[in-house]
């Protein structure tokens, strides 16, 4: 019987690593920086300022809404999402904890 490994680890840890999986491609980051630069935004906006399809721009807003670091609301064919502040402070404390623990570490 197979079990889920990341079970093994804290609920932080595993909140820590689905938060940096979601930022780990640069159209994820583009998204956010544009986000974050207009306040809020239509998805169609998104599309226009990046060099990928609207079903691509799409699968990647998708993924940072199901993290948790944006949020949004479909109104017709109309979807406008913005950045979860409360989210991201959560993610920045999550990382400087884990740097705290990490950084004065020395080996090799």
């Amino acid at each position: 019987m197979t079990t889920n490994k990341k079970e093994v680890f804290s609920q932080e840890d595993q909140e820590l690593a689905n938060l940096a999986k979601a930022l780990a491609h640069p159209a994820r980051i583009a998204i956010l920086k544009e986000l974050a630069q207009r306040q809020s935004c239509i998805c169609g906006e998104i599309v226009e300022v990046l060099p990928l399809a609207q079903s691509t721009v799409s699968q990647h807003l998708k993924e940072l809404k199901e993290a948790g670091l944006i949020s949004g609301t479909v109104e017709g064919a109309k979807s406008c999402y913005c950045i979860d502040q409360k989210a991201f402070k959560r993610f920045e404390n999550m990382l400087k904890s884990f740097f705290i623990q990490t950084a004065d570490q020395t080996c090799c």
